[in-house]
């Protein structure tokens, strides 16, 4: 029988990509996402309900969660990856200019929602000695304006991965944060509320990554000996690196 991964947030960008380089290697996949329509064309188009299950709900909501997961049919219940993908940016203005319910939003979905479907799967993902890949960011490790309480999110998802790690010593589960630079994908359009303008500024002629990149590194992580832990990939393209610190002078 072939192992099965749940990919959260699939109906674009990463999560999409994923869910296809799984399938394509011979995998079965649990896709999941807030937006029906997009689920039922992705498992049309990854060959149909005997390898993809589809399961709609709002990762924010607990009880929601419980539920679609409790409704996985018997062959899809043996989940061997979990691939926490689904996650946002709200704005891209400063902390003092920002909306509360934005940054409420960033956490309720990058963290809290995160955390809840991590813990109800892990003693799933124990029982199979399973893989957890956490999708973060390099602004979990390098802040730039306007990040704030996003970079702030994935900065968590990065010490939960390695506390994960910790926890999980001697349990035969790997833990892995993936934490991408830039990279082109419906995330941008979320981020600045369907700014398409800003969306072509931030990718012109910067050859940004792409999605099936990302997917391609999820992958590498799973197809890994049992015994192998990658605990962390930071990955930019090769167009984006650092410039010098920011100085004002008064």
């Amino acid at each position: 029988m072939s192992k099965i991964a749940l990919i959260t947030g699939a109906t674009a960008g990463f999560g999409d990509a994923i869910a296809r380089r799984f399938v394509a290697e011979g995998w079965r996949v649990i896709v999941t996402g807030r937006r029906q329509e997009r689920l039922e064309a992705l498992v049309r188009a990854l060959g149909g309900p005997e390898v993809a299950c589809p399961l709609c709900f709002d990762i924010r909501d607990e009880a929601a969660t419980r539920a679609a997961l409790e409704s996985l049919p018997e062959g899809f219940a043996g989940i061997d990856a979990l691939i926490n993908n689904a996650g946002l940016a709200r704005g891209t203005a400063p902390a003092q200019d920002c909306d509360l319910d934005d940054w409420k939003v960033m956490i309720d979905t990058n963290i809290t929602g995160l955390v809840t479907i991590t813990r109800i799967l892990l003693d799933r993902l124990i029982a199979r000695r399973g893989l957890i890949v956490n999708l973060a960011s390099i602004a979990a490790s390098w802040p730039y304006p306007g990040g704030n309480v996003y970079g702030g999110t994935k900065a968590f998802v990065r010490q939960f991965s390695l506390g994960l790690r910790a926890d999980l010593v001697g349990k035969g589960v790997r833990v892995t944060s993936i934490e991408p630079g830039l990279s082109e994908s419906e995330f941008t359009l979320v981020r600045t509320g369907g700014d398409q303008a800003a969306y072509d500024r931030l990718y012109a002629g910067a050859d940004p990554l792409q999605p099936e990149d990302i997917a391609e590194t999820v992958f590498w992580v799973a197809a890994l000996p049992g015994h192998v832990n990658i605990n962390a990939v930071e990955i930019m393209p090769v167009s984006q690196s650092w410039g010098p610190l920011n100085v004002h002078r008064g």
